[in-house]
């Protein structure tokens, strides 16, 4: 997983997508971001490690989760132009309490942490743009929390494809899904053919 730096273009024009910025800033992230490849079933992070890094996804396909008694729980999911960390490990400089795994040949754009302080420090428009992020996700963690507490399977995965992404349920093999769900395979795989 060589990491190298390049223009960046994929990731500073999905930003400016979201909320334009400035000339000098756009110049900052293409020169401060990293391009990484990772193979099917390498670790962006495993947990106890610290993330210090942001990542945009390119294209792939990433989970999130955590080991309990013996199994993966899988807590999320991310497609393509979709933004990746670990929450603890990179926001609190901690070690990580998830793994975060490449389900797909998956390349990333990413930024480090003191980067992108210095940036939301120094560029208006990177704390406008961090708090539009923010909202996203954390929203985005609203919904998973709902889908958790959804007690009846099929209603959880009526729900689910709601709230996610069409691609992610198209692309995510159906052993991480029925985790993410919370149900056995089996299960899922009758509430698909209903």
């Amino acid at each position: 997983m060589p990491a190298k730096k390049h223009n960046n273009i994929f990731s500073v024009t999905l930003l400016n997508s979201i909320y334009p910025l400035s000339k000098s800033l756009n110049s900052f992230l293409s020169q401060k971001m990293i391009s990484s490849h990772y193979k099917k079933g390498d670790f962006i992070v495993k947990s106890g490690e610290v993330c210090d890094r942001i990542h945009i996804i390119r294209k792939g396909l990433v989970r999130g989760y955590f080991e309990y008694s013996g199994s993966e729980i899988t807590t999320w999911v991310s497609v393509d132009s979709e933004i990746v960390t670990s929450i603890s490990g990179f926001f609190k400089n901690a070690p990580s309490l998830e793994f975060i795994q490449c389900l797909e040949d998956t390349y990333t754009e990413s930024l480090s942490f003191q980067d992108m302080d210095f940036a939301i420090k120094n560029y208006v428009e990177m704390a406008r743009l961090n708090r539009i992020l923010m909202e996203t996700y954390y929203i985005s963690a609203e919904y998973r929390s709902f889908l958790a507490r959804i007690p009846a399977a099929k209603d959880r995965y009526a729900y689910f494809t709601k709230i996610y992404n069409p691609e992610t349920i198209k692309r995510l093999p159906k052993k991480y899904l029925a985790s993410l769900l919370n149900m056995r395979p089996e299960t899922l795989s009758r509430l698909e053919k209903i």
